[in-house]
């Protein structure tokens, strides 16, 4: 199979030059090769994650971009620019997570036993044609699977089995979570029923409140009602939830669940106490889909904190036994609990469509788009 393997390949680079310009291009670059734990993918389905926006962007209004000779441009927000100085006048590769066939592959036994299998991957640079993984990035997946059905193998499916490893951790029984109707969102909502842990989810449109329902979900607040906050309340006081999880960021959401759980543990309290209820409540901030200012108002009495969640640190801390549990329950469920949709597919070049971007930089529920570099 090497043999017919071609000695360039197309990659998707986003480069921030010193004046403040955005250039997104597709370039043609040499073919890697690979060490010797290492696979050479054929890249044939990679999504565009939230977390791919910051770096693909670099926080340019998609409004401003424009496109000409093979290339998109734009400027960066004013005042941006020395946040990004590390990267200024580099090529970035982007893509943190995608699928395909093994192709070639290093020395190792354990590398040559991966060749033509279809794999997920977490290498990053995911938008080209090839890329070359370390063999501990790769989830190998079940025969049959496609490498579109194995695109979100890390991302989304990671975050939901290491948030439910964050609460048993910090011993909480139940959790929060926002933005419920995203894949993501309904991927905690099966692995939440598979492992017997109650969930409440909040939304923002009554049609999102339909989707989850029909994934069999309990309990779903729609905070675009009059009755958000009691509806928030009484859902969280049926779970006992103490633990909640933000992927907006901005605004009042996470304030909004402490003062939620504080009126759910002020209910059952016997004693005054002015400082609030004695149990913990947490929220994590693991996304920014409002970039907004993060509003606490304080009414949730003194047992609380609010923080910042990200999948990597969280991975490195329950260690390589407990991620490599996780793995194989990510590649058996991949069909089915960690089943991801997309709206539109996307070549390497479609991926720089000024359309396009103006659709997936929304980040809106419903309009996830999938790279097939080979389209």
């Amino acid at each position: 199979m090497a043999d017919s393997l071609p000695t360039s390949m197309l990659q998707l680079r986003s480069r921030v030059e010193a004046d403040g310009i955005l250039t997104l291009t597709v370039d043609e670059v040499d073919l890697p090769v690979p060490g010797p734990n290492e696979v050479l993918v054929r890249v044939e389905a990679a999504p565009i994650n939230p977390s791919d926006l910051g770096l693909l962007l670099a926080g340019a209004d998609p409004a401003t971009l424009t496109a000409s000779e093979g290339a998109t441009r734009g400027p960066i927000p004013a005042g941006a620019v020395d946040g990004l100085r590390t990267r200024l006048g580099m090529p970035m590769t982007v893509g943190n997570e995608g699928a395909g066939t093994v192709v070639a592959a290093g020395d190792s036994p354990e590398a040559q036993a991966l060749i033509g299998r279809v794999v997920g991957a977490a290498g990053g640079s995911m938008y080209a044609e090839y890329r070359n993984v370390p063999l501990s990035l790769c989830i190998p997946m079940p025969e049959g699977t496609t490498a579109v059905q194995a695109a979100s193998p890390f991302v989304n499916p990671m975050t939901v089995l290491c948030m439910i490893e964050t609460m048993r951790a910090e011993g909480h029984t139940a959790l929060v979570h926002t933005a419920a109707a995203s894949n993501l969102g309904q991927m905690l909502v099966k692995a939440c029923a598979a492992d017997g842990i109650a969930l409440v989810n909040i939304v923002r449109r009554s049609e999102h409140v339909a989707v989850l329902r029909a994934l069999g979900a309990e309990h779903v607040v729609d905070s675009s009602l009059d009755s958000y906050a009691a509806d928030l309340t009484a859902a969280i006081g049926a779970t006992g939830a103490t633990l909640g999880f933000d992927a907006t960021g901005g605004g009042r959401l996470a304030s909004d669940i402490l003062a939620a759980m504080e009126r759910s543990l002020a209910a059952s309290e016997t004693t005054f106490n002015r400082y609030g209820s004695s149990t913990h409540k947490q929220v994590y901030i693991y996304g920014g889909l409002d970039r907004g200012v993060t509003t606490i108002n304080r009414s949730f009495g003194m047992a609380w904190g609010v923080g910042g969640w990200l999948l990597t640190p969280r991975l490195v801390q329950f260690g390589w036994e407990a991620v490599g549990r996780l793995r194989e329950r990510v590649a058996n469920e991949i069909t089915t609990t960690f089943a991801s949709s997309y709206s539109d597919e996307v070549s390497l070049r479609g991926a720089l469509d000024l359309q396009a971007i103006g659709r997936y930089a929304q980040q809106a529920t419903g309009t996830k788009y999938l790279i097939r570099p080979h389209l």
